[in-house]
């Protein structure tokens, strides 16, 4: 009857480490269940021309996947940075992430489209084979179509010049800033129309 007596307890203790625990993780240093693997398959609709397309058509050279949408508040923080990026020529292509079609293709023609194509996600299930824990996220694909790395959070200059420049060193910098960067605005992980943001000091 005692033991019985410590189960309450014993439960308590279990949650709160794990509640501790999930609140102790740093969503930009979250591991690639995919890191090294293959691009998942899929068979979706591409944004904007509606055409079927699979994962055949992000596998002809080094590119970044960019997980996007439009509820994603820090999507839009880093938008500009990636419209850079396409202009200096690194192949971008979009996974539009449990979105609406019209909201995503008016947002892209209202802030300007760096994509070379976009995978049209409206149910979640390419990010859920991808493993993503929210938007924005960026993935390198190597030339055999694998997953070379993957950054949680909002991608810019700095974060690419240290975590992604020798994939593309056209566009490498000679200057990199110094110090360990972590980018400003995390990972938005809410559903769709309700974004939530979190500032990282």
């Amino acid at each position: 009857m005692r033991a019985k007596k410590f189960i309450p307890l014993v439960a308590f203790a279990v949650l709160a480490g794990l509640l501790f625990r999930g609140l102790s993780i740093d969503p930009t240093e979250l591991p690639a269940a995919r890191l090294g693997q293959p691009f998942p398959d899929f068979a979706q609709p591409e944004l904007i021309s509606g055409r079927q397309i699979s994962v055949s058509a992000l596998t002809e050279r080094p590119a970044l996947v960019n997980v996007w949408a439009t509820w994603c508040y820090s999507c839009r923080v880093e938008h500009p940075y990636l419209l850079t990026l396409a202009e200096q020529g690194v192949p971008i292509y979009g996974l539009n992430y449990k979105d609406e079609p019209f909201k995503a293709r008016e947002w892209l023609a209202q802030l300007g489209d760096p994509y070379e194509l976009n995978v049209s996600d409206e149910e979640g299930s390419v990010g859920l084979d991808l493993g993503v824990y929210g938007a924005p996220e960026t993935y390198v694909l190597d030339l055999a179509g694998h997953i070379a790395h993957r950054h949680v959070g909002v991608l810019d200059e700095a974060v690419f010049q240290r975590d992604f420049s020798h994939w593309f060193p056209a566009v490498a910098s000679p200057a990199v800033a110094a110090g360990p960067v972590r980018a400003r605005v995390q990972c938005d992980t809410g559903s769709r129309g309700a974004a939530r943001r979190r500032i990282v000091p």
